[in-house]
């Protein structure tokens, strides 16, 4: 397939965000230096509907922008039932998990499980998520670029140093502050990115929008019967349902990048009105990008056909090159990227919070107790990006390899069951560390196993959660020796005062 030309113009607009994003980084630097509580958690400065911006824009990747409208062009819009787990899991969040976050100040989500089980545990978790979310940082920026420059003439190795290098510049620059605020511009971009295909893809297609229902009619592309049938668990509306709400769970109870957000506000009440502007942000994710993949789907019915043989991972991209005009397309494409952006700043910001609060001030202040820990921060940043930066151009030079999906694949698995862990540490008094040491390592290994059954990757969400949870438990009850005073920790003494433990 031929490619398409970028144009000058494009270039021009693409550019002129890459450096707006750069200058929000510059602007907050001095407020970022002051201390790693400015770096991190922006000293509670973060207005509710901001936070809540950059929570939602946190979790919508460039690889969401793209593959969810995929999902709805090929298909339907079976899998749009998962965006509703957020409104499910909120209340959750914001009765059960918010409090204990707020109550013990944390800086990142592990301190939690250090004060409920041990320190051990708080490591552990730690380092998980910054293993896995360096390589997330990789595979961010390689699957974008791969899909756009698959239809255009952008050199992918120059456009994922310009990307991924700016980005790790205002992320090393403005601290969490910078972050979040470039999240909502980019929130705001990649959201009116969306709507201008959705309202080009439209206008473009004869019929307009009577064609697209006509479609959606005619070949069942919204949810059919289909989709409830148990003897295909890949498309089972209750499985992917159920599956997301653990997936979430994890996202908002145990990932950092997100839990980070919760100190960012002033109070506990602006974290939880953060948590719903973010909740009715997804589901506008619903009609926006499922509608795109279904109206993409009745344009190239109708007004336009696809090149033989086209990867439909580029529909999103190669219609916004092909069809929209000058100027605006670099415009879409910069949202495209603004999602891949905001995705790994937010990752890059978590890494180093967790190397310098959960490792070097926990186990090594007395040795490095003269050091700079926002300089020690901006360091790791980066390390971080650097390392990330690097896996992905390797993989854009052909370079991919089955050794580096397999560790992708290593590091995410322990996500959901350490959401398990949180949760068995919060909703019962009689969990242990031997137990939920020992939950997690059965849990990975039950997870591991039903991954290489290939039945769904929502099916492996639900069975890592339950069975983390379960097994947590039960071997606690058979090994009580490690119980230890949880006052102010769990939900039955959620009102009580923590006292710290030497």
């Amino acid at each position: 397939m031929s490619k398409v030309g970028f144009g000058v113009l494009n270039w021009v607009v693409l550019g002129a965000y890459l450096l707006a994003m750069l200058g929000v980084g510059a602007y907050f630097t001095r407020k970022a230096s002051k201390n790693t509580d400015s770096f991190f958690k922006a000293e509670g400065h973060i207005p509710a509907w901001a936070a809540g911006f950059s929570i939602y824009a946190t979790t919508l990747s460039a690889i969401t922008f793209m593959s969810t409208p995929e999902q709805a062009f090929l298909s339907d819009w079976a899998y749009a039932i998962g965006s509703f787990s957020i409104l499910i899991i909120i209340p959750i969040l914001v009765k059960f998990y918010i409090p204990f976050f707020r109550k013990l100040k944390v800086t990142t989500a592990y301190k939690y499980l250090e004060e409920r089980f041990s320190p051990v545990m708080r490591a552990i978790s730690s380092l998980l998520f910054v293993l896995y979310h360096i390589s997330r940082v990789a595979i961010v920026i390689y699957l974008p670029i791969i899909a756009i420059t698959s239809v255009s003439n952008i050199n992918p190795i120059l456009i994922a140093c310009v990307v991924g290098g700016l980005c790790i510049l205002y992320t090393f620059l403005g601290g969490i502050e910078g972050v979040i605020w470039s999240d909502v511009i980019q929130g705001f971009l990649l959201l009116g990115s969306a709507l201008l295909i959705c309202v080009l893809g439209i206008f473009y297609i004869k019929g307009g929008f009577g064609t697209v229902v006509n479609d959606v009619v005619t070949n069942h592309k919204f949810i059919s019967g289909n989709d409830f049938n148990i003897g295909d668990l890949s498309k089972f509306v209750p499985l992917i349902l159920a599956g997301q709400i653990f997936n979430s769970l994890y996202q908002y109870t145990g990932s950092q990048d997100v839990v980070q957000r919760y100190q960012t506000t002033a109070t506990i009440k602006d974290t939880n009105k953060s948590m719903y502007t973010n909740g009715w942000l997804a589901l506008i994710t619903i009609p926006l990008f499922f509608g795109m993949g279904t109206i993409l789907y009745s344009f190239y019915q109708h007004t336009a056909a696809l090149p033989a043989g086209f990867n439909t991972s580029a529909v999103v991209p190669y219609f916004v090159i092909t069809q929209m005009p000058a100027g605006v397309a670099g415009l879409v494409i910069a949202g495209i990227f603004a999602a891949a952006q905001s995705t790994i700043a937010s990752s890059l910001n978590a890494i180093s919070s967790c190397v310098i609060t959960d490792f070097k001030q926990r186990f090594f202040n007395d040795k490095f107790k003269n050091s700079n820990d926002v300089t020690l921060a901006r360091g790791i940043i980066i390390i971080a990006g650097v390392l990330g930066l690097a896996v992905a151009i390797y993989l854009l030079m052909g370079n991919a390899s089955q050794i580096w999906n397999l560790f992708l694949s290593v590091t995410g698995i322990f996500g959901v069951p350490i959401a398990g862990i949180f949760a068995v540490g919060i909703f019962t008094k009689r969990a242990n560390t031997v137990g939920v040491l020992t939950g997690l390592v059965l849990s990975v290994g039950l997870s591991f196993w039903v991954q290489s059954l290939n039945i769904s990757s929502l099916l492996v969400a639900c069975v890592a959660f339950i069975s983390a949870f379960v097994l947590s438990y039960v071997v606690s009850l058979l090994f009580p020796g490690g119980n230890h005073d949880v006052t102010g920790l769990t939900v039955s003494t959620i009102n009580e005062t923590y006292v710290k433990k030497n």
